[in-house]
């Protein structure tokens, strides 16, 4: 989805634009590349951490220990995260920014740290796994954009580079709800490993309201933007598609959050937060098509 994501802000929204970018298409995926490899370190480096807590919660997932040791783990761990950063810095001197390859490194410490220690920290965990999936967004802009920004070219790049921010606060608050709700999904596999999330520190309850709480926000602000950008701009496509995938179903976890008791029922409502993302993401081709209709 990551990959999808990236591929799809870049030639469904970017290359629609009358303007230069800084990286050529075999670039562009050496930046798609990247970013996987490091999620998908994150994802090994996570999966070696949690082996005991997904033998309670999730034992059909366990690998690590069964499909391969922890050794072999470690050391694709390291291989990918070797690759992912060093490919970071090749582009970084490719755009002639050597500098942006610590946002690299940046990205490869942070899943490391998370999964050592950051995710048995109440909120912080889930803010940190929210926070590396929007920085996924505005990467795209940090190397396609902004090296070419210049003086006559600013004000447009600005505004491109602002509409990659909106989506990547979007990413942050659906992504930072669901982590909300996979801890409570996970809560009791989480519990005997000492861990501190939400739903152990304060009450599986007292969670969901949290997370309903915050469900919120971004079903008002979706709301807004539809109204204020597309409503007015006549996209009226752009406005079934996002009521109809975005707005709905997020009215819909804020109503069946209220109901939910057990683990399948938070099961059901992370795979609901993960289709609204999805689907959220992919308006940006949606609403490329309308402007396009529409002119």
């Amino acid at each position: 989805m990551l990959a999808f994501m990236q591929l799809l802000f870049r030639y469904a929204f970017l290359k629609q634009q009358n303007i230069p970018l800084a990286l050529s298409d075999w670039q562009y995926l050496l930046l798609v590349l990247s970013t996987v490899l490091l999620a998908a370190a994150g994802y090994v480096i996570n999966n070696i951490n949690d082996v005991a807590t997904d033998s309670i919660n999730k034992p059909q997932d366990v690998v690590v220990g069964k499909g391969i040791t922890e050794t072999a783990a470690y050391n694709i761990y390291i291989a990918l995260n070797i690759s992912g950063v060093a490919i970071g810095f090749i582009l970084s001197n490719i755009i002639l920014k050597p500098s942006f390859a610590s946002v690299f490194i940046l990205i490869a410490s942070l899943l490391y740290f998370y999964a050592t220690s950051l995710k048995q920290i109440m909120i912080l965990g889930n803010f940190v796994v929210a926070l590396l999936l929007a920085v996924s967004v505005l990467i795209i802009g940090v190397f396609d954009l902004f090296p070419v920004t210049t003086v006559e070219n600013k004000a447009q790049m600005a505004s491109l580079f602002s509409i990659l921010v909106d989506y990547a606060l979007f990413a942050f608050m659906i992504n930072f709800i669901r982590e909300i709700v996979k801890d409570i999904e996970d809560v009791n596999g989480d519990y005997n490993q000492g861990m501190n999330t939400l739903p152990i520190a304060i009450g599986i309850n007292r969670a969901a309201k949290i997370a309903l709480g915050f469900a919120i926000i971004p079903f008002i602000l979706s709301a807004l933007y539809v109204n204020t950008y597309f409503m007015k701009n006549k996209l009226y496509i752009a406005v079934f598609y996002a009521s109809a995938t975005v707005l709905a179903p997020l009215l819909y976890f804020i109503v069946k959050i209220f109901d939910a008791k057990s683990q399948k029922d938070f099961n059901h409502l992370s795979t609901i937060l993960k289709l609204i993302l999805f689907f959220g993401i992919l308006s940006i081709l949606v609403i490329s098509l309308n402007i396009k209709y529409n002119a």
